[in-house]
């Protein structure tokens, strides 16, 4: 036999429980149950409903089902087997889904008025506490985030000096250079640097020293560029590199500044791309010119810079200060 459903019913506030369980004792009444044995059930059913969220404010959808004889109660996924009958003769059947129907039907203003009212409770309620878990989780987030930006500081950053490394310097080189190439409507400058005879000064004052040596050369780059437009690198060793957003003159003038600063014992290379860079530049190229101005610095006595490009500057520390001499390549 085909289940029938006999009521469908909103058990959104207790009284709606309780109109429930009459419908259903009337039921079994009416279908000459065991009404003893359905008083039991219903105890036990009432205690099933609650838990699963009876009652709560919010919409609750049951329906009471005959099948094999069978009173069943169904809610969500749920089943409840309430009842069995001795016999449901569809002479009995009919009129009492009919008296059901009519009796859902008529519902008091105050019991929708208590409906209403807690319904409103419930939207209340939810908004509150989703709020509250948008709220959490917005604070996990940001938490995330901070870690997220802490553990790629720590992983972009020299340890010795704080100055961002190599894995640093591929990445933001790249996408500076991509940048300046595709819009051309500012120039980008790249500076190698070499502290000249480290490997004397280390051997000679010691490894403590030459670390305090490196620091001073990282905080001497830090004050010659623009937080958060420029950027300073640390390769390892005594090897360095400043990514300038501006053309080869004040590349070169914050070369002298670096080189005055560290007394006349750093070497540098500058490469400068712009409006006149050919479009079929490459990375590889800009990195190999800079390359190729340090080495010409090293070669002409070191303590100076090179610019490599259309014209070469060779800036020369003289005593506390420091001359330009241009020549055309």
């Amino acid at each position: 036999m085909e289940s029938l459903e006999l009521l469908k019913l909103n058990l959104a506030i207790e009284p709606d429980l309780r109109s429930f369980v009459c419908f259903l004792m009337v039921s079994v009444e009416r279908l000459k149950g065991n009404v003893f044995l359905a008083s039991l059930a219903s105890l036990e059913l009432i205690g099933r409903l609650r838990l699963a969220g009876a009652c709560s404010g919010q919409p609750f959808p049951v329906s009471i089902q005959l099948q094999n004889q069978h009173l069943r109660v169904h809610w969500n996924e749920n089943e409840f087997s309430f009842l069995r009958l001795d016999s449901a003769e569809q002479s009995i059947i009919d009129p009492l889904r009919e008296y059901l129907r009519k009796s859902t039907e008529s519902t008091t203003p105050e019991i929708l008025m208590q409906r209403n009212e807690a319904m409103a409770r419930h939207l209340h309620d939810t908004r509150v506490r989703t709020e509250r878990e948008l709220a959490e989780l917005e604070v996990k987030l940001l938490i995330r985030q901070s870690e997220l930006q802490i553990s790629v500081r720590q992983a972009e950053t020299d340890a010795l000096t704080g100055l961002l490394n190599r894995r640093a310097f591929d990445e933001k080189l790249d996408q500076a250079f991509r940048h300046t190439m595709r819009q051309k409507n500012s120039p980008l400058s790249l500076m190698m640097l070499d502290l000249d005879f480290f490997k004397t000064i280390n051997d000679q004052h010691g490894h403590q020293y030459g670390d305090s040596y490196l620091i001073k050369m990282a905080q001497t780059l830090r004050s010659v560029i623009r937080e958060d437009v420029d950027c300073a690198f640390r390769f390892g060793g005594d090897e360095f590199a400043m990514m300038i957003h501006a053309d080869h003159v004040t590349a070169c003038h914050k070369a002298r500044q670096v080189i005055q600063q560290m007394d006349g014992r750093v070497s540098v290379g500058i490469a400068t791309i712009d409006q006149r860079t050919h479009d079929d530049m490459t990375l590889e190229s800009f990195i190999h010119q800079a390359d190729t101005a340090l080495y010409d610095a090293k070669h002409r006595g070191r303590g100076r810079a090179v610019v490599d490009g259309c014209c070469k500057i060779d800036a020369l520390l003289c005593g506390s200060k420091c001359a330009a001499k241009e020549t055309r390549a």
